[in-house]
């Protein structure tokens, strides 16, 4: 297997961290499917603030709803509430979240006339969306079953939201993403705006270190023993 950044280890005790807040919540009333469409409004917020170019903002706030990620999980196996259903909804609203965070950092881009921007945050979160898709139609055709897919490839999601956080405080201490034209696409010289290479840079690596996590989830995959085709749909054959 393909080691993933984040080891069994450290996700259990990331989990054990995570459990009493888990259960505060529970306490207070919320069950683990609000939790996680509290986790999605987070991440819309992040996306605004974002587009406003808040970037310090917004990297706080993509930090706090990969803490509520947690949340809705630990409640769920602690009350004994894991289901199909939550485990999609909590699917869905993760891929939603991203999707909404990494427009919001490209319009923000766009705003600021960093273009370049727009394009690693576009590139970013199709690399991260193939992860996930290799991640669901594997364990849906019967490969790697439970949680194990998840340790496999070296950038799975939440070392990708440390990524992502980072680059968007730096970018907001730094002044801001902002961009003199200089007449060329991506303006290499001294026109950048402070804020732009630790945003440039973040963008990139996730592009890059998700684009690996793909592929070596893949490779992964196809070293195992495939089910029998006769099993599957017709539709998933040679899909």
């Amino acid at each position: 297997m393909i080691g993933s950044l984040v080891s069994p280890a450290l996700r259990a005790r990331v989990r054990g961290f995570a459990l009493p807040i888990a259960l505060a919540f529970g306490r207070a009333g919320f069950t683990p499917n609000t939790l996680t469409v509290a986790g999605f409004g987070i991440s819309v917020g992040a996306a605004v603030a974002a587009g406003a170019g808040a970037w310090t903002a917004a990297g706080l706030l993509v930090i706090f709803g990969g803490f509520f990620d947690l949340f809705d999980g630990a409640l769920a196996r602690a009350t004994n509430r894991v289901s199909r259903l939550g485990a999609f909804l909590d699917s869905v609203f993760d891929r939603a979240g991203e999707a909404v965070l990494y427009l919001g950092i490209a319009i923000g881009s766009l705003a600021a006339g960093f273009q370049l921007g727009a394009i690693l945050a576009a590139a970013a979160m199709a690399a991260s969306f193939m992860v996930s898709y290799a991640r669901a139609k594997s364990e849906s055709l019967g490969f790697t079953p439970g949680t194990r897919m998840a340790n496999v490839g070296v950038a799975p999601r939440e070392v990708r939201l440390v990524i992502l956080t980072i680059g968007l405080i730096v970018a907001g201490a730094a002044g801001g993403v902002s961009l003199v034209d200089c007449g060329n696409l991506f303006c290499i010289d001294e026109e950048w705006g402070p804020g732009n290479v630790p945003l440039a840079a973040s963008l990139f690596l996730i592009a890059m270190l998700a684009t690996i996590t793909a592929i070596q989830r893949i490779v992964h995959v196809t070293r195992q023993n495939p089910p029998e085709s006769a099993d599957l749909p017709a539709g998933d054959q040679h899909q």
